[in-house]
This record gives C-alpha cells, sequence and structure tokens, in this order.
C-alpha cells in the first residue's frame, strides 16, 4: 500500500437529487482549489471506498467521489427503475455542473470503466485526462468469458459452485436474474458475487472474497450487474470501441493485469487500439483487483504524471 497517498476525510458529502426518486451521495477530498477528477466506481452496484481517495495527491487534486444510482450510500438502495449507462451519465454532468467544476479528469476501473468511456464521449469537451483500470467495455464476447463459461476454465471449482444454482442449460445471466427475484434473493446475490470474488485476485484472496459475500456489498452489485448486463448497458455492440476516435485529443492511461480474469487484456488492447495517443501498461504479475503487484503503483504513476 506504500503507492497509496495517506487516508484523508471528506470535506464535503452531500446527496444530489438527480430525479426519479434517486438520491445520489457524493463527496470531495484532497485540496478545493486543486485539480478535479472523479473517480467511477466498479459494478456497476460496488459503490466508493475511502482508499479511493488515495490514489491521488491530495495537495494537487480535488478529489470527487460518488455513489452511481442504487449503490453505496446513494438511495433507493439497489434500485434499477430509472437507471441506465445514459442516467448515470446525466448524473455526472449535473454532480459536475453543482461542485462548479469546469473540466475534470476521469478515473475507473472495471466498470467504472465502460462508464469513463460512455461519458467521455458524449461530452469529450468536459475531460481533460482518463485513467482507467482493468478495462471493461459491456461487449458481449466479455460477458460471455466471464459468466458462460470462458473464465470457469481457470476457476472449475468455482465455476461448479456459481453453475450449481443454475439449471443445467440455461443462460447463467438469465438464470440469477430469475433467481434474485425468487424467494431466496440475498442467497442468489452471494452465489452471484462469491463467483466475482473468486476471480478479481491473481492468487487466492480469501478476504476478499468475504468481502464480495457479504450482504450488504452482494445485493446491489448483483441485482445491478445484472440489471445492466442483460440491458448491454443500453449500448450498441462495440459502440464505446466505435466511437473512440473522438477522444483523440484527450490523454489516457490504461494499467491493465496481464492475468485479469474479469477483464481480460484484450479489452484494453482493443480500446488502446483505437484511441489515438493513448498508452497502454500490461502489468505481468497482475490479475484485475487493485491490491495485485504492480497496480497501486501504476495508477499512482498515472495520477502524479496529469496533476
Amino acid at each position: 500500500m506504500d503507492s497509496l497517498y495517506p487516508p484523508i476525510e471528506p470535506d464535503r458529502t452531500g446527496h444530489l437529487d438527480v430525479g426519479d426518486g434517486h438520491r445520489v451521495y457524493w463527496e470531495t477530498s484532497g485540496n478545493p482549489d486543486g485539480k478535479p477528477v472523479v473517480v467511477l466506481h466498479g459494478g456497476p452496484g460496488a459503490g466508493t471506498n475511502p482508499m479511493q481517495r488515495r490514489h491521488f495527491d491530495p495537495t494537487a487534486y480535488r478529489i470527487v467521489l460518488f455513489d452511481q444510482r442504487g449503490a453505496g450510500r446513494s438511495t433507493p438502495f439497489a434500485a434499477t427503475h430509472a437507471n441506465t449507462t445514459w442516467h448515470l451519465v446525466a448524473d455526472m454532468e449535473r454532480l459536475r455542473e453543482h461542485l462548479g467544476v469546469e473540466r475534470w479528469q476521469l478515473f475507473g476501473g472495471s466498470w467504472g470503466s465502460t462508464l469513463a468511456v460512455a461519458y467521455a464521449e458524449t461530452h469529450p469537451d468536459r475531460v481533460t485526462e482518463v485513467v482507467l483500470r482493468g478495462v471493461f467495455l459491456l461487449r458481449e464476447r466479455e460477458l460471455d468469458w466471464l459468466y458462460r463459461g470462458g473464465a470457469g476454465a481457470l476457476f472449475p471449482e468455482a465455476w461448479s459452485r456459481f453453475l450449481s444454482l443454475v439449471t443445467p442449460g440455461t443462460d447463467p445471466l438469465h438464470a440469477y436474474h430469475t433467481l434474485l427475484d425468487g424467494p431466496d434473493p440475498t442467497a442468489a446475490a452471494i452465489a452471484w458475487s462469491a463467483w466475482e470474488g473468486t476471480t478479481v485476485s491473481l492468487l487466492p484472496n480469501p478476504a476478499m472474497v468475504a468481502h464480495y459475500e457479504h450482504p450488504r456489498f452482494a445485493v446491489p452489485f448483483a441485482r445491478l450487474a445484472l440489471h445492466y448486463f442483460l440491458n448491454h448497458g443500453w449500448l450498441e455492440e462495440n459502440q464505446l470501441i466505435r466511437d473512440a476516435p473522438k477522444l483523440a485529443h484527450i490523454p489516457a492511461t490504461f494499467i491493465q493485469g496481464r492475468y485479469d480474469a474479469v477483464c481480460p487484456p484484450m479489452t484494453a488492447w482493443d480500446l488502446h487500439q483505437a484511441w489515438p495517443g493513448s498508452t497502454l501498461t500490461i502489468l505481468p504479475t497482475a490479475g484485475h483487483t487493485v491490491a495485485d503487484p504492480g497496480v497501486l503503483t501504476a495508477l499512482r504513476a498515472a495520477t502524479d504524471g496529469y496533476r
């Protein structure tokens, strides 16, 4: 953890009414007059955590964290109504205006990278730089890899447990969506989340799996992921790659684990090839999580370089 800056507390917090009955939690920390950066969490239901403030030099950055609709401290909890990629992009614009930010850096990992690219392609004039980790763009091949058997070849024991709730021959995504509307949705959510918790680390990490299995994390994580994935993120297939050339003027850094079993390197490579001027660093001994070797150091080098 030496690559993280020391812990800091928010200087401002609030809930922003974004309509449709949703109130989005937000916070700022660091230098109130510093360079604005907004953190886009994964999931999409994972929510933010205090460690995410520590990727940035607090003397140089004004650090903005927010919990996306249905996640973390936003309300209503785990809500899927009026909750799409484009609602989140609009929420970011409302938050930017609410905070009086003209332009900001985007920092996101996993699903957060999907949202970052969607926002940048919609509002390129509002983005100074982009830093992404474990790139995910919600293409069908990416869903097939993690939820339809690809990664199961690497984690057969966990894959067997994941499939134990699924009727043979049924698509796991549709099966789990049904289970979450069934009589024991918490158990289904835990089983869904435990699968990803097992696959995120390069080496076995029981503490990570336990975090994913906690109901407070697992329920929004599973419910919102399935809501987004079954609707393809309200994106056309390959849309974010197709439109990446319009971001050529925005500096971008992608940090990717070579052995990322959740979001394999091909996605980061495809985005790098489509985004003129972007840089891609593939870390030789890392998987998906920021706790894997080299990830925090690479992320700090990126944010320090852009400060």
